[in-house]
């Protein structure tokens, strides 16, 4: 009978348990401008699809909608793809794969600044950045921006105590990465963030924000198309700020934007909220909901457990925890099966 009940409770939590693949820029790497982007090239991103296809049941936004109001019940292994911050290389490089392989039906996740103003985010003015340099050299010049802004119009910490408490390396970055990432995208004050990038943006790279704001996003178009073909389109924020560090007032107002920014291409009752760098707080989630917000992704590793996990706040996996980057997800999928039972 223990044994009968054991068996019965873990085919309980495999159903319940869904793999939620986050995926960012998918290009032919080794030919673009930037090869060292850190993406997933589409070679590899075709090898990873078909170890999916082979491995587990890919579902659609819709069904996993549906099972989070007990309308339809998770295959075993059910995987969904979603692709954040809205790149075009997801719809020239991503989408015809997923047409080709007849997979349909993903998320994908734009911010509406893009989409409305043409502007380069300055989440990905640091990447671009980080892929024209050294950390090190991107390091020195940052602190070097640093000391010129702080104290004229800007008051922050000494870049020591900064450094000491913020460059702590996480699972694909070092702790100079890490650094540079978190002094830019949301310790320094925005206006200091907004020089520094640009700055540093007008050093590294060859063109105007502007020219690769229009090469680097999809257009309002393609979003049409690819929605046409049954991707589930998203709110990412409209900033693409760490909503949980804004004001409540401005928090309401980033995602109040992003719903008029996206709001052709979204069910105004019945959306997905993306929180940008996985980051929200109880404020958050519940504006989400109360705009009509059905389910949140946010970026904490594990498997989601439909039976278990907020609904409005689902954990995700990275891409490069599956074949042929790895086989991260097993470790994953086991430490999240023996520490829930």
């Amino acid at each position: 009978m223990i044994r009968q009940n054991l068996i019965r409770k873990r085919q309980s939590v495999i159903m319940n348990h869904l793999y939620i693949i986050m995926y960012h820029y998918t290009r032919d790497l080794k030919h673009s401008r930037y090869p060292n982007i850190k993406g997933l090239d589409i070679s590899l991103f075709r090898e990873q699809l078909c170890f999916i296809k082979e491995n587990f049941n890919i579902i659609t936004m819709d069904e996993l909608i549906a099972a989070s109001r007990g309308h339809y019940e998770l295959p075993e292994r059910a995987v969904l793809l979603t692709f954040d911050d809205g790149y075009t290389d997801n719809y020239t490089f991503a989408f015809p794969l997923l047409e080709e392989m007849n997979i349909a039906g993903g998320g994908i996740f734009v911010p509406g600044k893009p989409i409305k103003e043409h502007k380069l985010l300055d989440v990905n003015k640091i990447h671009y950045i980080l892929a024209s340099g050294s950390a090190e050299q991107i390091m020195t010049d940052l602190t070097e921006r640093m000391d010129y802004y702080r104290g004229s119009e800007f008051e922050y910490p000494d870049n020591k105590e900064l450094y000491e408490k913020y460059a702590v390396a996480n699972r694909f970055d070092t702790k100079e990465t890490v650094f540079i990432k978190r002094m830019l995208q949301t310790v320094l004050p925005e206006r200091a963030r907004n020089l520094i990038s640009s700055d540093l943006f007008a050093k590294y790279l060859g063109v105007s924000e502007e020219q690769l704001s229009y090469e680097l996003y999809l257009t309002e178009e393609q979003i049409r198309t690819m929605k046409r073909h049954g991707m589930h389109i998203g709110i990412h924020g409209y900033d693409h700020y760490w909503l949980g560090n804004l004001s409540e007032e401005k928090m309401k107002r980033d995602i109040d934007r992003a719903l008029d920014a996206l709001g052709e291409f979204i069910d105004h009752d019945c959306w997905v909220m993306n929180y940008p760098y996985g980051n929200y707080n109880k404020n958050v989630v519940n504006y989400a909901k109360s705009r009509g917000a059905s389910v949140g992704l946010s970026t904490e590793v594990r498997v989601a457990d439909l039976g278990r996990d907020d609904l409005l706040a689902l954990p995700r996996l990275d891409c490069n925890d599956f074949p042929p980057k790895s086989n991260q997800w097993r470790d994953i999928d086991n430490e999240r099966y023996f520490t829930r039972t």
